[in-house]
């Protein structure tokens, strides 16, 4: 059996779309995982529920589920906790986006109470352990650790050279995958005038291979 090498102008393509492939990786590897961000410590200065003995604290981001905190039962108590409870993590924060989260308490007849709400983002997490302190006066005051989060000093100083909350990076992946489309569908249009070049050549070698065996025909009605 023959086998068909692979013509040199599709084994380029490939090579242009894996060396590309590999760039964007490299790149942008932000967009591609997200960061944990968990909770190290907290104190709740107030109850919402005065009736309830216990109050039910939890954590949510927008459309996700909520984290409930079954630990904090107590005002004016500081909880520490390891990153390693079964609650844990918080949230993922995705790249360099951020997220509308807060912390409640839950109240079983009327809407649940809020203890704060605020746009929780990858670059609000200081070097060098990636803390980040929220704290609202006669509410609570929770540390969040988010290790593998971008520095603030350094996001932000980014941020305010470009004047723009990544744009430039926006661009560049449009580039990016704009040229990933476009050699998707070289290789495409490559493969189907193949696919078409090969269907002729058997139409022609059939249609050939029927004059012939007329030829034979007429030949021996003569004879």
């Amino acid at each position: 059996m023959r086998i068909r090498s692979c013509p040199n102008s599709e084994i380029s393509v490939l090579v242009i779309l894996l060396l590309l492939c590999s760039t964007f990786l490299c790149i942008v590897p932000g967009t591609l995982s997200s960061v944990l961000v968990t909770l190290e410590s907290i104190q709740i200065f107030s109850k919402h529920e005065p009736i309830i003995g216990e109050p039910s604290v939890y954590f949510r981001c927008q459309g996700e589920n909520k984290t409930m905190l079954p630990d904090v039962k107590k005002t004016n108590f500081l909880y520490t906790f390891r990153g390693a409870e079964s609650w844990q993590p918080l949230t993922k924060l995705p790249g360099n986006k951020c997220k509308r989260c807060g912390l409640y308490e839950e109240d079983h007849l009327t809407p649940d109470d809020v203890f704060d709400e605020w746009e929780l983002c990858p670059d609000d997490f200081t070097a060098p352990s990636g803390k980040y302190i929220r704290f609202k006066d006669n509410e609570f005051n929770a540390t969040l650790l988010c290790p593998q989060c971008p520095t603030s000093d350094s996001a932000r100083s980014s941020r305010s050279k470009d004047g723009s909350d990544g744009k430039g990076m926006n661009v560049l992946l449009v580039i990016l995958i704009s040229v990933l489309v476009s050699g998707v569908a070289l290789i495409g249009a490559v493969a189907g005038y193949r696919y078409w070049q090969k269907k002729k050549r058997d139409q022609d070698q059939a249609r050939f291979l029927k004059l012939f065996e007329e030829g034979d025909d007429v030949e021996d009605e003569l004879d």
